[in-house]
């Protein structure tokens, strides 16, 4: 629950903690191993939350709601993107329909801030948001991971769920995800994986999200190389940095940049 070095949001907001793998994209998971060290520090929030297996932290499948962290957002005076659960899922099938309500409350009750809450349990968000919230809140982005071909039909389900702001991860890309289709989506982050594990990135994978960009209107952001470069040479994410087509691309959703676009249809989503 503080900064971050998320190109892409200013803070996390974790009031639910722990997980477990559902995809490929989630084999080298940063929080797996993060929870672990949080649990070494004797954080009681973490503890038991992942398992050594093959030399590295897995989640054990273990979730924990902590009522104590819905109030932090209100002691944030200053408008900030925050990103929730980065440490979790709140649409996880653990987390209880009356917690994910007192998150939304929370929420509406902020609307200084901007919320980004990414799952890869997305039919679940579009049933909840759908049928239980029925509410559309403008400073809340709703969005899901696809790593691969495989999990592109999490999409369908984002596109069915009423939000004002929809957007998707491609990070880790660990293949080409193909013709993506990307209509009603207006935001887009492509990422390769970093870490003594990670799985390489090609640069037609990206290319492919970019031009399906450009034809859905959907603002596109650009994370990182990861590990590895687009000379498919392995060095420190740093090195690699995250130039792409001689530039960075750190665009934003039009609605967020203060642009009118984008607010007719918040009524029409919900």
């Amino acid at each position: 629950m503080s900064t971050t070095e998320i190109e892409w949001t200013d803070s996390t907001w974790n009031p639910v903690a722990g997980c477990n793998i559902v995809s490929a994209g989630c084999t080298n998971c940063y929080a797996m191993n993060m929870a672990r060290r949080l649990a070494s520090m004797e954080l009681s929030k973490y503890k038991g939350l992942t398992r050594i297996s093959g030399g590295k932290a897995i989640w054990t499948g273990k979730v924990r709601l902590d009522d104590a962290s819905l109030g932090v957002p209100y002691k944030w005076k200053k408008p900030r993107k925050i990103f929730v659960n980065s440490m979790s899922d709140l649409f996880h099938e653990a987390v209880s329909l009356e917690f994910i309500k007192a998150v939304w409350k929370v929420m509406k009750e902020t609307p200084r801030h901007h919320y980004q809450i990414l799952t890869k349990r997305p039919e679940r968000m579009a049933s909840i948001v759908s049928s239980e919230i029925g509410e559309v809140l403008p400073n809340v982005w709703l969005g899901t991971s696809v790593e691969a071909a495989d999990v592109v039909d999490r999409i369908d389900s984002l596109r069915l769920t009423p939000a004002a702001i929809r957007f998707v991860s491609f990070e880790p890309l660990i293949s080409s995800v193909g013709n993506v289709n990307l209509s009603g989506i207006d935001w887009a982050i492509v990422g390769g994986e970093s870490g003594p594990r990670s799985r390489p990135i090609k640069e037609e994978w990206i290319d492919e999200i970019f031009d399906q960009c450009s034809i859905a209107d959907t603002a596109f952001f650009f994370k990182q190389w990861g590990s590895w470069g687009s000379d498919n040479r392995r060095r420190s994410k740093k090195a690699n940095g995250r130039t792409y087509k001689g530039k960075h691309w750190d665009d934003m959703p039009i609605f967020y940049a203060g642009l009118n676009k984008r607010i007719p249809d918040v009524q029409e989503r919900i």
